[in-house]
């Protein structure tokens, strides 16, 4: 097995001191006059077959308060569980975790996810069992559940192109950091994935790289900063590894060909740094890889992959989740009963998200399995104590209350938000700075005039207004991801009036879901053509460049954050020289490299 240098977990360690954060807000410890092997053989001494099992489910729960909500969120509950309230939920099925969502209502503001934490968590210690882990997906970039004023930042493979596992390293921390002030104490984050294809719908620049040792530092980082202090139990993400595909998981079922020497190669490093670093967590995906279990079923539920390789072979003996069980990845052949029972089965702790009106079919076939025999209540056991020591080590034993009225003295404050800029400012990178008539396009000079127009709407606003702020005008045309023929002619008529055309994209190579007809291209292209300058900004994947006109300036923010476009406008306007190298290979359309790992122009 190929394993990664421990310098990454040096190099992470000599950062430690170098971090400056405000305290954090006051949690209950652990009881220090017990072991952790007291706590846990108390409470799973204690516990009934049934809250054994509800130990193993993270679910979803719809509303903002734990006892009251609105009636859509009520019926919404009711649909799924057959109760009104998220407490309800909890009390139900003694349940172990739940997960928040915006879609889902729990995550507003900070003050009320910290009621909204405090609530389900009375309700789940009422009786004198273990208080829950919740958990969220703030991965940063285009994943993060919490909203402002929470502080953002541009996500793994921006801070990849920035170079710095010592930066990553502090934004895990200060993520953590806010986090657990509202009571969130699980994070799914990092991604551990490798995204080493270019159509990958689904990962992207969720990842750090395509090249496994860079990725396998940042992720090492991370984990350490995330999992550090007062910190939140991390979880990688998606073993053995989800970057080689083109299927999304949520909507089928991708099939990795990667033989079991390029798994070892690729995949494996990242996951490896992990367990290395001391994670908590590692979550399953939900994809075939037959070089690793020829049988065909997804990793989620294959015994070979989750107990042989990842248990067995890499040594890990922490918490397993499953990705989400509501997920097409996993549903296509196996039905509802047969899920939770074959991922248990395969070495699975936690159970995550059942589809809605699934979970008293999944709660119950768990029940019946064990009564039957077919799970062994020692293989139940051994679960719920990984889940209980992961509670005991993240100090969630006892009264986990978080104080309300601190919550504003740590999330979003001006500290986190000043450390959030200067650590983006350096990811943006340059990879063509050449206009139709070879001259640099960028940067403008003070007072240019610079219409944005723009695939993402608050991206471009954003974008803007860090322009004027930096001493330029700015006019903003929104134009959506399929940008009709109209709109493309309104840029285009527009252009001569003003000194650049900034054109923000997002995942214009993908015309198979994204911009089927290639339209972005198309704007940018016609743009292109007036002669006028014109720059594009990808506020998701770098890979647009390879289906853009070459007279085109091009940036990459990897992000749609407003911490993004405020460094994307900094590097318009001068402010910065430009310091992101790009962290994957970008392909060209024919499948050459195109920009190589570590392109990147400056001035």
């Amino acid at each position: 097995m190929l394993r990664i240098h421990r310098r990454t977990l040096v190099r992470a360690a000599a950062a430690a001191g170098a971090v400056l954060l405000l305290a954090p807000p006051s949690l209950a410890a652990p009881d220090t006059t017990s072991t952790d092997t007291d706590w846990v053989e108390q409470q799973l001494a204690a516990m009934t077959l049934e809250e054994k099992v509800g130990q193993l489910f993270v679910v979803q729960v719809y509303g903002a308060d734990a006892n009251t909500v609105t009636p859509a969120m009520a019926a919404s509950n009711r649909a799924a569980y057959g109760v009104d309230t998220p407490a309800e939920v909890v009390e139900k099925y003694h349940l172990g975790g739940v997960i928040y969502f915006a879609w889902s209502g729990n995550v507003n503001n900070p003050e009320q996810i910290a009621r909204l934490s405090n609530g389900l968590q009375q309700t789940a210690t009422a009786d004198g069992g273990p208080p829950l882990i919740i958990s969220t997906d703030q991965e940063t970039g285009i994943v993060a559940r919490m909203p402002a004023p929470a502080t953002q930042f541009p996500g793994a493979q921006a801070l990849a192109a920035a170079g710095s596992t010592n930066a990553a390293r502090e934004a895990a921390k200060i993520t953590a950091r806010e986090l657990r002030a509202v009571g969130i104490n699980q994070n799914f984050a990092p991604v551990a994935d490798v995204n080493v294809n270019a159509e990958n719908p689904v990962i992207g620049v969720r990842s750090f790289s395509s090249d496994p040792g860079l990725a396998s530092e940042f992720v090492a980082a991370q984990v350490a900063g995330y999992q550090s202090g007062e910190g939140v139990a991390a979880a990688a993400k998606h073993f053995p590894g989800h970057g080689d595909t083109t299927t999304d998981s949520h909507y089928g079922v991708p099939e990795i060909d990667h033989t079991r020497a390029e798994w070892e190669a690729i995949d494996a490093p990242p996951f490896q740094a992990a367990i290395d670093a001391g994670i908590d967590v590692i979550m399953t995906a939900h994809i075939v890889v037959d070089s690793l279990d020829p049988t065909g079923v997804p990793a989620t539920l294959s015994q070979p992959i989750i107990t042989g390789l990842l248990r067995g072979e890499l040594g890990y003996d922490g918490v397993v989740i499953t990705d989400a069980l509501n997920m097409e990845g996993v549903r296509q052949g196996f039905g509802p009963d047969r899920v939770p029972v074959l991922a248990l089965q395969a070495g699975v702790d936690q159970l995550l998200v059942p589809k809605d009106g699934d979970m008293d079919v999944m709660y119950q076939a768990v029940l019946q399995a064990v009564r039957d025999g077919e799970i062994s209540e020692e293989r139940l056991d051994q679960s719920v104590e990984r889940i209980l020591e992961l509670k005991w080590d993240r100090g969630i034993t006892g009264d986990e209350q978080v104080d309300v009225d601190r919550v504003a003295r740590t999330v979003g404050v001006r500290a986190h938000q000043s450390a959030s800029q200067r650590i983006t400012d350096p990811t943006v990178t340059v990879l063509r700075n050449t206009g139709a008539d070879g001259a640099a396009v960028l940067p403008v000079a003070a007072g240019s005039s610079i219409n944005v127009v723009t695939a993402i709407t608050a991206a471009g606003n954003d974008l803007a207004t860090a322009l004027r702020a930096g001493g330029a005008t700015a006019s903003v045309q929104a134009v959506g991801t399929r940008p009709s023929d109209a709109a493309i002619a309104a840029a285009v008529q527009a252009a001569p009036a003003h000194d650049l055309t900034v054109v923000v994209t997002s995942n214009a190579w993908d015309t198979t879901t994204t911009d089927p007809e290639g339209r972005q291209r198309r704007l940018v292209a016609e743009l292109a053509a007036t002669g006028h300058p014109v720059v594009a900004v990808a506020a998701r994947n770098a890979y647009d460049v390879a289906y853009l006109p070459e007279s085109a300036g091009f940036l990459a923010a990897y992000s749609s954050t407003t911490v993004s476009m405020r460094s994307v406008a900094k590097t318009v306007t001068g402010a910065i020289s430009p310091a992101g190298r790009l962290p994957v290979v970008v392909p060209a359309a024919d499948g050459s490299v195109l920009y190589p790992i570590g392109h990147g122009l400056t001035w």
